[in-house]
């Protein structure tokens, strides 16, 4: 009878060199959208006269009407939908597909109240830009307090 000698870190092996397959499929790294969700950048900065915050966000390749934005509060949500192309094109089939289509949301917390009524938003090649005005603030007033007696004292 023989003994056969054997690898204890052999499984391991196997596992990173998947790994490596997986990485070098893809130029970008792994991809992290298919569990977090897709996103886009943005900018937020605060206009000179501290009366407006500006927002500039990249999505090219979307038309107007596929990007809907919201107002709530102090929050502002953007949402955007590229309707999914079918996976052959005129030319014959996709090998290798890396532009994305399909829906991108993105949610900011502003620092105070906005008014929604009031926001602009203008869209050019590829470019969102919103212009949002802080809503007016109340000042604060100082409440009296009413002191009833009680009946028989």
């Amino acid at each position: 009878m023989s003994i056969i000698w054997r690898d204890p870190f052999e499984t391991l092996t196997l596992m990173r060199e998947a790994m490596s397959r997986l990485f070098e499929e893809s130029f970008v790294g792994p991809r992290f959208e298919l569990v977090f969700g897709r996103t886009f950048p943005l900018d937020v900065y605060e206009s000179e006269d501290k009366l407006h915050y500006m927002i500039e966000s990249s999505l090219p390749g979307f038309k107007p009407e596929e990007i809907q934005i919201t107002v709530e509060g102090d929050t502002l949500l953007i949402h955007a939908q590229k309707k999914e192309e079918e996976t052959k094109t005129e030319k014959g089939s996709y090998v290798r597909r890396e532009r994305y289509e399909g829906e991108m949301n993105r949610s900011i917390t502003l620092p105070t109240t906005i008014d929604p009524a009031k926001v602009e938003a203008t869209y050019e090649h590829g470019l969102l830009k919103l212009t949002i005005p802080r809503a007016e603030t109340v000042p604060a007033r100082q409440i009296p307090i009413q002191v009833k007696e009680p009946v028989g004292v």
